[in-house]
């Protein structure tokens, strides 16, 4: 929520009003999430580095306009290995498969910091913004 200090008025409000606006578009946009900060069990970090991600923004686009298939997981869907164009890449199948894990205990955890935000935003809170919280909380 690095937003925060810098919204010219109440979260909650600018949360109901990404939501109303949703409502009048035939297209939804959609929404991606990556970490390419995860670290392995020795604290080093999974992805190769900045100068690959464009690997994972060309799968984004990709599956944006149908051209790749994705896994569901707890928490959205997730690339195939092979969608991913690793040439000139030496990246194992396993180790894409270990930063594709979804670590339910840390989500969780992470969900804990939402509640904080969420009491912070309660008088002006979009129900659906609760109602998402919860469904993600059942799938994890």
């Amino acid at each position: 929520m690095a937003m925060l200090p810098f919204c010219g008025y109440h979260m909650g409000d600018y949360f109901r009003h990404w939501l109303k606006m949703q409502r009048n578009l035939s297209v939804t946009p959609r929404v991606f999430h990556v970490n390419w900060f995860r670290k392995d069990e020795n604290g080093k970090f999974m992805w190769p580095g900045f100068s690959e991600n464009m690997r994972v923004l060309k799968w984004i686009v990709d599956r944006v306009h149908g051209r790749a298939l994705a896994r569901e997981t707890p928490i959205g869907w997730t690339p195939y290995f092979e969608d991913v164009n690793w040439k000139g890449l030496d990246f194992s199948p396993a180790t894409f498969e270990k930063l594709q894990e979804v670590d339910r205990a840390a989500w969780r955890k992470e969900l804990i910091g939402h509640e904080e935000l969420f009491l912070a935003l309660h008088d002006h809170l979009p129900p659906e913004m609760i109602y998402e919280r919860e469904l993600l909380i059942c799938r994890l």
